[in-house]
């Protein structure tokens, strides 16, 4: 009598484990949906939020937030989401070796640079500018940062979920931009900032 055990796997079982090992690998080299993207989620929701409040929707505030109040608010969240990004980036890349790490170590540098390019122009030319337009400022160039290299990180590892990611963010931030300071926080805080923890909850449960 053959022991169950010893007895060779059929090729229908075969096909499984080759798939479940096939999707840990792609789970591993993509990294953790939720950190890619739920730290932004919340981020965006607590921090526009707060401009949305301040700026109301026909220019009347809705709670006594001032303008310096809601860019901390927002700069503050977003630092926190970058730097558990940046680890997400971080620990996927030390999984790797050769092409793939020097990817991963260089989009990180890159997230870095990019908002302290952003920072540097806001800080330059929102004192020329009223304060909605200022706080307008502020807020549109980091979420473009922020889809611009979604949509990077999308080429760099082949990543179509990622891409499309980043040129929602785009999409979003632009129509928010043209309709004004009150709309582009309401916009912002929930197609965005939901939208970013749903989609960290579902490609986490689908990866």
């Amino acid at each position: 009598m053959v022991d169950e055990s010893e007895r060779a796997p059929s090729p229908e079982e075969t096909l499984r484990l080759i798939e479940r090992q096939r999707a840990d690998t792609v789970r591993q080299l993509r990294g953790n949906p939720l950190l890619q993207y739920v730290p932004w989620g919340v981020a965006w929701a607590i921090g526009f939020t707060a401009y949305f409040l301040h700026y109301g929707l026909d220019g009347t505030p809705y709670a006594p937030i001032t303008e310096a109040q809601a860019l901390a608010t927002l700069m503050g969240a977003q630092l926190v989401a970058g730097a558990v990004a940046a680890y997400g980036i971080t620990k996927q890349s030390a999984q790797t070796r050769g092409d793939n790490s020097a990817r991963g170590t260089m989009y990180g540098y890159t997230w870095f640079a990019g908002f302290l390019l952003m920072s540097v122009i806001a800080i330059r030319i929102s004192p020329m500018l009223p304060p909605a337009e200022a706080g307008l400022v502020w807020a549109g160039a980091s979420l473009l940062v922020v889809g611009i290299l979604y949509m990077a990180g999308g080429a760099i590892w082949l990543d179509w979920r990622m891409f499309f990611v980043g040129a929602w963010v785009v999409a979003v931030d632009a129509s928010g931009v043209l309709l004004g300071p009150g709309w582009h926080a309401l916009l912002t805080a929930v197609l965005l900032g939901g939208g970013f923890i749903a989609a960290g909850l579902w490609f986490r449960r689908r990866p």
